[in-house]
């Protein structure tokens, strides 16, 4: 599984989901979707934008768990 550590990127830069989003050019709405990780796709170039905005790598903000088969 894939996890979004939007949230956690947001808060050590100290920045707002709602400047963020203004930054990369979506609505606060889907933003708002995207931190909480309630979305199943992101767009490479939405990716490259919020690295771009964050200063960061794609790996800062996503994380690989593993999933276990009962």
């Amino acid at each position: 599984m894939i996890v979004l550590r939007l949230d956690r990127i947001l808060a050590d830069r100290k920045m707002s989901s709602k400047e963020l989003a203004s930054q990369v050019g979506i609505n606060e709405v889907n933003m708002s979707l995207l931190k909480r990780g309630k979305v199943k796709a992101i767009r490479l170039e939405l990716l490259n934008d919020i690295c771009k905005s964050l200063n960061c790598q794609p790996k800062d903000i996503l994380e690989y768990i593993p999933d276990f088969e009962d």
